[in-house]
């Protein structure tokens, strides 16, 4: 079995493992005590905290470990707009951050705050310029992610803390997919991440507060971690957590070569191996293991089903996947294809002939779900005029990528020159019609209100 979705978890590093099994012995202790064993105990907390400082690059009484990446995302956000109530309640957050971040944003909504999300272009980036354009007077915080979780995408983050340090604003960085390959450049304020995300344990996650950022944390408190993370600390997991970061830190440089060759022979072969998809996020700018690409008149749910079957372990963002009905959001802020998503990242260790097994396996995956749902087959265009009235395709009811395919088989069956109107009420038909004429060439009109749902109107161009 190859396992193709580190970004979701990284296999625990053998150092983790290490460290776990021998911290348990030595670490069981509680660290707020005088005794022996707390003491053996708190001198191992300390270490795991001075490692940890040291990757992130901030100091360690800046430093607290926290019960997960989304823990830290959440005390970090209410904590630094706690702090900066008087200042404003204007939040930032770019249209692609991690959902941990977007809750805590609707949360702040709710509760009467104000919040910005700023746009990305089509790489699934911020334009550092729009980011620095929604900071006004009244902005509490900014957060953006130094590395998108399904794209891959690099952000601009040293451009956009410049910006935010010339208007006196801190910025929170959500770090937990580049952590493991280096230090996050730019004078950010808040950094947090998840050890499970670099190989360590599950449940452990660390929030970084600069010195002088206005910092007020919310919910009960105690002694522990500052004041700002309440509860005993999961000693042996946080000893493995700061012993693997160490660890991969170490073997980054070459490891980021090697995946990166890898990851560049999928983002090319991908498109001549199967036809009508689509490689999505920056070609430059990104995380060195992870390649998404997108397949036409394909139900990702079942492509990753299938995938499994021949013994490969992927995820996915397309809007048909068994936890939801909706597209994902980072797809659908960059504009792109949906249907048939497949987000391929590679753990480190990852071997070349299992990248090539992929490959050869992939293209008769999608052909034969594409050959299931009844996906038409290329025509030529063959006939030239106009017609004043639409075709009608009534795909109401029915999910993606239904109602794609369907207009796919009945776009020939239009003069050049034509229009065809799809009725659907699946939301992720507005972004995947769309998606659709730019592949292949045909002209978006645009959405029309319709009885139920909307209704798509293409026009054919060849």
């Amino acid at each position: 079995m190859s396992y193709f979705d580190a970004a979701s978890a990284a296999p625990l590093h053998p150092v983790a493992r290490q460290a776990l099994m021998a911290s348990l012995d030595e670490g069981w202790a509680d660290p707020a005590r005088l005794y022996k064993e707390g003491r053996r105990a708190r001198l191992l907390l300390d270490a795991a905290r001075e490692a940890a400082a040291e990757a992130v690059g901030c100091r360690p009484d800046e430093l607290v470990f926290t019960p997960s990446g989304t823990a830290a995302v959440h005390t970090g956000i209410a904590g630094a707009l706690a702090g900066r109530r008087r200042t404003g309640h204007h939040l930032i957050v770019s249209a692609v951050e991690h959902s941990s971040v977007l809750h805590a944003a609707e949360v702040h909504r709710d509760g009467g705050g104000t919040v910005t999300e700023v746009a990305v272009d089509r790489s699934g980036a911020v334009r550092p310029s729009e980011f620095a354009g929604a900071l006004r007077p009244d902005t509490a915080l900014a957060c953006l992610q130094s590395a998108n979780h399904e794209v891959g995408t690099l952000q601009p983050v040293a451009e956009a803390a410049g910006a935010c340090r010339a208007a006196g604003v801190p910025l929170l960085v959500d770090a937990a997919q580049s952590l493991g390959w280096g230090p996050v450049e730019g004078g950010w304020s808040l950094l947090a991440a998840s050890a499970h995300k670099w190989g360590g344990p599950s449940g452990v996650g660390l929030l970084a507060v600069r010195k002088g950022v206005r910092f007020a944390p919310q919910g009960p408190r105690d002694e522990r971690e500052s004041g700002r993370v309440p509860g005993f600390e999961n000693l042996p997991a946080i000893v493995a957590a700061a012993a693997s970061l160490r660890a991969v830190r170490a073997e980054a440089a070459q490891e980021a070569a090697r995946l990166r060759e890898l990851t560049d022979r999928i983002r090319a072969r991908v498109p001549e191996l199967v036809p009508d998809a689509e490689v999505v996020g920056d070609p430059e700018r990104r995380l060195p293991g992870v390649v998404t690409f997108s397949c036409l008149y394909v139900d990702g749910e079942t492509v990753l089903h299938e995938l499994d079957r021949a013994g490969f372990s992927v995820s996915s963002g397309s809007s048909c996947t068994s936890s939801t009905l909706t597209p994902s959001h980072v797809l659908r802020a960059m504009g792109v294809l949906s249907e048939g998503n497949v987000r391929v990242s590679l753990p480190p260790g990852t071997e070349e002939r299992d990248v090539e097994r992929f490959l050869d396996v992939l293209p008769g995956v999608v052909a034969g779900v594409r050959e299931k749902l009844g996906a038409p087959v290329s025509r030529t265009a063959t006939v030239a005029g106009e017609r004043d009235e639409a075709l009608v395709v009534d795909a109401l009811g029915r999910r993606c990528p239904i109602p794609v395919i369907e207009l796919a088989k009945v776009i020939g069956d239009v003069p050049v020159g034509g229009l065809v109107r799809v009725l659907a009420d699946d939301e992720a038909a507005r972004l995947d019609i769309p998606a659709w004429c730019e592949m292949r060439g045909q002209e978006y009109v645009g959405e029309q209100p319709a009885d139920r749902g909307a209704a798509y109107v293409v026009r054919r161009l060849s």
